[in-house]
């Protein structure tokens, strides 16, 4: 799939975003409904922009994430602070369904860009407001990020090897998966004021969804006492679940979470011997048993070649899966196959790029990639001038440039 899709319309034509986050999390959650057709706008600080523009890698000076990440989206930059920006910001809002922002709890409220003073304006309005922590509670007012968040949840905690530190994961976790429930409560609220013609705000922090996606410890510790710790690949509640490394020094992830898998994982690796073997009879036996079942299945393991076990696998049906470095996600043919990679022009880049594709297929409105991510002001034109009605004077005076 590339930019271009003509299936069916757009499922979230006619939704309008204004996106007044920096970042991850939030403006993650304004990619997803761009994905879909929301037409968003994305507001930038004149002159250096989201700060995303200079995180990890750069081609030519152009931050290659900011690209994925704001992909879809129209480009302005104002300056919240001054009362230039905050007049601009309320004139857009009054014909906006959504704003999503992640400034520190009280910031908005301290520019006169609060939930309560823009819904005088528009009273359908749904504001997105991510934080750290919430815009309640104790600890309202703290910074909070995605690593903090991944620590305050309890994910490092169970990361790792018992005796080595906790590990914090390799990607933004936290604020990828607040992006994805921020863009499911922003359709949430909209339905509401389908409904019922009510605008709403959304307080979601950072920490939230991770502490509910991180699996049954909070129940198992209320009910059973239960502190789950730290055991590498390995689960609390299912066995055998890890990774092997094969004959020619790669690895291989192999999980058998029901009876029947157990048993064709034994016979992809010719070890049908342990499905008879009381220790490992059942899956409860086994997580008893977790340290001697994994190094019966490594000895097997270390008996093939990746590519052989793969075919074995297959051929019957087993759990098997290699463990993918980006090289070898790009060239697998299953993620071809499912157009899991887009390939998008960027004018500002003037090349051809490929990034993660909109997730999931819909045989009737499917999603589409529009554009990367916008050079910084490209579109201040465009809004702020024909849309809005300022003249350049009035941009230069309030120190915002054609092409920021």
């Amino acid at each position: 799939m590339t930019a271009a899709n003509s299936v069916g319309q757009d499922a979230l034509a006619g939704v309008k975003v204004l996106d007044l986050s920096n970042f991850l999390a939030a403006p993650m959650s304004a990619m997803f409904l761009a994905d879909f057709g929301a037409d968003v706008i994305k507001v930038e600080r004149p002159g250096s922009g989201d700060e995303v523009r200079y995180w990890g890698e750069n081609k030519d000076g152009v931050g290659l994430y900011y690209k994925v990440l704001n992909r879809g989206k129209r480009a302005i930059t104002l300056d919240l602070r001054t009362p230039f920006g905050q007049e601009a910001v309320k004139r857009l809002v009054a014909d906006m369904d959504i704003v999503v922002e992640n400034y520190r709890s009280g910031t908005l409220e301290k520019w006169g860009l609060g939930y309560e003073a823009l819904k005088e304006i528009n009273p359908g309005l749904i504001m997105m407001r991510v934080t750290g922590f919430g815009q309640t509670g104790p600890y309202r007012e703290r910074p909070g990020f995605g690593t903090l968040a991944e620590a305050y949840a309890g994910y490092a905690q169970i990361s790792g090897y018992p005796d080595q530190p906790p590990l914090l994961p390799g990607f933004g976790l936290a604020d990828s998966s607040t992006g994805l429930m921020a863009a499911f409560l922003a359709m949430v609220a909209l339905r509401h004021k389908e409904r019922t013609g009510q605008g709403q705000y959304v307080d979601l922090a950072i920490y939230e969804t991770l502490l509910t996606l991180i699996g049954p410890h909070v129940i198992n510790y209320d009910q059973l006492g239960l502190i789950q710790e730290r055991s590498g690949s390995r689960l609390p509640f299912t066995a055998p679940r890890n990774t092997f490394q094969t004959r020619d020094g790669k690895w291989l992830a192999i999980a058998g979470s029901a009876q029947s898998t157990f048993v064709r994982i034994c016979q992809v690796l010719e070890i049908p011997e342990l499905v008879d073997d009381p220790r490992f009879a059942d899956n409860r036996q086994r997580l008893k048993h977790v340290k001697e079942l994994d190094e019966a299945l490594q000895r097997a393991v270390s008996r093939f070649d990746l590519d052989d076990l793969l075919a074995r696998s297959a051929d019957l049906q087993s759990t098997m899966a290699p463990v993918n470095n980006v090289a070898q996600i790009m060239a697998d043919p299953q993620i071809q196959a499912r157009e899991n990679i887009a390939t998008l022009q960027d004018d500002e880049l003037g090349a051809p790029l490929r990034m993660q594709n909109v997730v999931g297929k819909l045989s009737a409105s499917p999603g589409r990639i529009r554009t990367p991510g916008p050079a910084l002001g490209q579109h201040n034109r465009e809004i702020l001038i024909d849309r809005l009605g300022y003249t350049e004077a009035q941009l230069q005076q309030a120190g915002i440039t054609l092409a920021d």
